[in-house]
């Protein structure tokens, strides 16, 4: 049983690190259950501390993740209206058109967002697109750092009491 849990749990490692660049997916929170399956089996003795710190890290990441692209708008000079249309950019691209649409979304709802509050400033409303393209980079090396943190981890549990397991 600790072999299909340990299996389990590299799968979930993987599928972790590639939620870091798909949206379908949560990365770190995916990474995240790979440590639990670990910590499940009979082989790895359970650290409630450590799952509930990584559990924090992982869940912070997931929310902060939708907020970023928007900070990047507000940074780069984007108003409230460039903001919205990043957040509104964001789900309607999810929605319609993954998983292209999380990168075009943001960058097109920012830009319409500025077009609509001045019309006549279409380089600011472009740098204000390019400012959420840039958090959505952010949010994604973010994502995918962790993921790979949570990768090593599990790894790391794993050696150490590898002599259990075979």
């Amino acid at each position: 049983m600790d072999i299909a849990l340990l299996i389990f749990g590299i799968l979930l490692m993987i599928l972790g690190v590639l939620g870091s660049f798909l949206p379908v997916l949560p990365g770190p929170i995916t990474s995240w259950f790979g440590l639990l399956v670990l910590h499940l089996s009979e082989a790895v003795p359970m650290n409630w501390t450590f799952l509930g710190i990584t559990f924090a890290i992982a869940f912070i990441i997931w929310l902060i993740d939708y907020f970023i692209p928007a900070m990047g708008t507000k940074r780069f000079g984007g108003s409230r209206y460039g903001v919205i249309g990043t957040m509104v950019g964001l789900v309607l691209g999810i929605l319609f058109f993954p998983p292209l649409g999380l990168i075009i979304g943001p960058f097109l709802g920012a830009f319409v967002g500025e077009l609509i509050k001045d019309n006549k400033d279409s380089k600011r409303a472009l740098r204000a697109a390019y400012g959420s393209f840039i958090g959505f980079l952010t949010s994604t090396f973010l994502k995918f750092i962790a993921a790979v943190i949570y990768t090593g981890l599990f790894f790391s549990i794993f050696w150490d009491y590898k002599s259990v397991f075979f």
